[in-house]
């Protein structure tokens, strides 16, 4: 089930608000402009067949929104050091401070991943898990945590051929936040 906290930017030991809540993570996300929706979990989905599994969806959210490019990808848990190194610098890659000139949208078939919203003064860190697609709408100041040994097949919508393009801020505020591993551990925990 998603997880929702949301801290200062100023101050990531003290969240002011931590939910599971469906309504209220939609409702806090709705405010900033984030579209959130939860799709059925199917087992099994892999990157080679999770564009058939979701291909209604896929289809409706491609009409609505006007996406010329979807994909999926899987990272699967490896104990070669070749893996390891490989995630190691996707993981890198992603946790810096960033934004984009297209929205973001990326549906969870499976395993989990944590993105972080900068917007207003805040933090808004959202734990995605298996049936959640979440849109971070275009210059959203953002970063993307997927563990130190990522576990996920995402499907990944796009407005053009480029695909992932980001603009990074140069800023270190990602360092200050509880990782995806600090967040999945107390999720679990609760």
């Amino acid at each position: 089930m998603t997880l929702l906290t949301v801290w200062p930017d100023t101050d990531p030991a003290n969240p002011v608000l931590r939910t599971s809540d469906p309504a209220e993570v939609a409702d806090v996300l709705k405010r900033l402009g984030v579209r959130y929706e939860r799709w059925p979990v199917v087992p099994g989905v892999t990157r080679e067949n999770a564009l058939e599994v979701y291909a209604e969806q896929v289809a409706r959210v491609t009409e609505t929104e006007g996406y010329v490019l979807v994909d999926a990808m899987e990272m699967a848990p490896s104990d070669d050091p070749a893996w390891l190194e490989e995630a190691g610098r996707a993981r890198l890659k992603f946790l810096a401070e960033h934004t984009h000139d297209d929205d973001e949208d990326r549906f969870f078939a499976r395993g989990a991943g944590v993105f972080y919203l900068h917007v207003g003064g805040r933090v808004h860190g959202v734990l995605c898990e298996e049936g959640d697609l979440l849109s971070v709408p275009a210059n959203t100041t953002h970063w993307f945590d997927m563990g130190t040994r990522p576990d996920y097949v995402s499907i990944r919508f796009f407005h053009d051929d480029d695909g992932w393009v980001g603009n990074f801020t140069g800023s270190d505020v990602a360092a200050s936040f509880p990782t995806f591993d600090q967040l999945m551990a107390g999720h679990r925990a609760s």
